[in-house]
């Protein structure tokens, strides 16, 4: 198996563990906040959609020049809007990492922001920072959420007591 299919193998287990939280979002809680400088319940999960869209801009191009002015970050109104995005971008990540080859994912990847270099690093290492690991990591904040919200919180690795 090449690193690059290795990462696809990953990246599915993780998308498929994701959108069982996203689909848990009540749609009426979307303005809940649990304190006043965290996201909102439905722009965090708008954010874990976001983080899906980096496989693409890592794995097809050679840099991406992050203009924070005119980014234009995903808002959903609905839970049906979230899912519909998040398995969008999620079937277009599967097709940029599986047209990936091992030698393509140790290449370097930029991330400039407004024309000046951030950082350089192997695609292989981008897509685990910038995707994996963000989408885990807001992935734990939404079962929080959810656990705050009574919600039944699904498992990521293991069942939850709601299971």
């Amino acid at each position: 198996m090449t690193r690059a299919e290795i990462l696809l193998v990953e990246f599915t287990h993780e998308a498929a563990t994701t959108r069982k939280h996203l689909e848990r979002l009540p749609p009426e809680q979307f303005a809940w906040r649990p304190h006043h400088k965290s996201y909102t319940a439905g722009d965090l999960a708008a954010h874990i959609v976001d983080c899906v869209t980096w496989v693409r801009r890592i794995f097809l191009a050679e840099e991406f020049n992050f203009n924070p002015r005119i980014y234009e970050r995903f808002d959903a109104a609905s839970v049906q809007a979230l899912l519909d995005a998040f398995d969008t971008h999620v079937s277009e990540a599967h097709q940029a990492l599986a047209s990936t080859s091992d030698t393509n994912a140790d290449r370097p990847w930029r991330l400039t922001i407004n024309g000046k270099t951030w950082f350089e690093k192997p695609r292989e290492a981008v897509f685990r920072d910038m995707t994996l690991s963000h989408l885990i990591h807001h992935r734990g904040q939404l079962s929080v959420y959810l656990r705050l919200l009574d919600v039944p919180v699904p498992g990521s690795y293991g069942p939850t007591a709601d299971e």
